[in-house]
């Protein structure tokens, strides 16, 4: 079984830089953290799922390390941490697609996101991975499964408080 990999290092500076506080993870988003409302569609996907929080330099290196942590995984879906509305259905569907590619990318409306699903054969180039690009280079090396799914939450990532405010939205018209 796939373990999904939350990432949670970066120094969110772009949240700062467009007005935010805090740590873009620890911005309120319907009174809860960001990173909250994604750990709970993790959780309720019943996948195993790592945090890598130890501040890493670049997603490359959060990657890795998460990678490296869950060395006997059957596969990895990388999830950015600010990304809160992410469904648990998609993180299912990502995982469950991985038993016939090796790499899966979800799209939404011909847009792609995350989660980006990688299968055990990727694991020695994610754990070599460092830097500020992430797995990009690893994805374009393969022939990715572009996974439709009905998630607008795969492309909503809270990088400034302008996104928030969208999520904020969204999240309000799913309700």
């Amino acid at each position: 079984m796939p373990v999904v990999l939350v990432l949670a290092s970066g120094r969110g500076e772009r949240f700062v830089a467009s007005g935010g506080t805090l740590n873009k993870l620890q911005a309120l988003l319907a009174g809860r953290p960001v990173l909250e409302h994604t750990l709970e569609a993790v959780r309720a996907s019943g996948l195993p799922f790592h945090v890598e929080d130890a501040g890493h330099p670049g997603m490359g290196d959060s990657i890795a390390a998460a990678v490296q942590a869950t060395r006997n995984a059957g596969g990895w879906l990388v999830l950015p941490g600010d990304l809160p509305l992410v469904l648990p259905e998609t993180l299912r569907a990502v995982a469950q697609a991985l038993s016939d590619s090796t790499v899966v990318v979800p799209t939404w409306r011909g847009e792609r996101g995350h989660p980006v699903g990688f299968a055990v054969t990727c694991g020695e180039e994610l754990a070599a991975l460092s830097g500020p690009q992430g797995a990009a280079a690893i994805v374009r090396s393969h022939t990715p499964l572009l996974l439709a799914v009905d998630d607008p939450g795969i492309a909503v990532d809270v990088d400034t408080v302008d996104a928030l405010r969208e999520a904020e939205r969204l999240l309000a018209s799913r309700r």
